[in-house]
This record gives structure tokens, sequence and C-alpha cells, in this order.
């Protein structure tokens, strides 16, 4: 079985919102033509560098914020 192939992982849809030392990401996307799938991504920043971190928890200001991005992106789906 071949492993994961980045160009054929199509991004249907993607919003962020900011926070200052974090960005969530709301993003769709579609892997070789199959189903398209909802993908939550956290981007930790500092001055040096950027580093992708597990979503896990979310405060309610985070919650409150990517909700509407949430729906937005479900009509891609």
């Amino acid at each position: 079985m071949a492993g994961f192939d980045k160009s054929l992982d199509k991004e249907i849809f993607s919003k962020s919102v900011d926070f200052g030392n974090t960005k969530i990401t709301v993003a769709i996307f579609s892997y070789n033509g199959g189903t398209s799938k909802l993908q939550l991504s956290r981007e930790n920043k500092n001055e040096a560098k950027s580093s992708f971190a597990k979503l896990g928890r979310l405060t309610k200001q985070e919650l409150e914020a990517i909700l509407p991005l949430v729906e937005e992106a479900k009509k891609y789906l």
C-alpha cells in the first residue's frame, strides 16, 4: 500500500482566525477525488518560527470565532 501523496490532497476551502500567539484554520480537503472532509488545525506562532500543534481543546473565544467558519465550510461537504 502506498503512503500519503500530498499532490493528491486537494484543498477545497480554507479560512483562519488569528488569536495573536496562535492561529486556527478550518479547511475542507478531498484526497484523490474522495469524500470531502473537514480539517481543524492550530498553528502556534512565536518570533522565530511557527509550528503546528494538536488542536485538542478550545477556549470559548476560539470556539465562538471558528463556529461561523465551520458553518461556511459545511457547504463544501
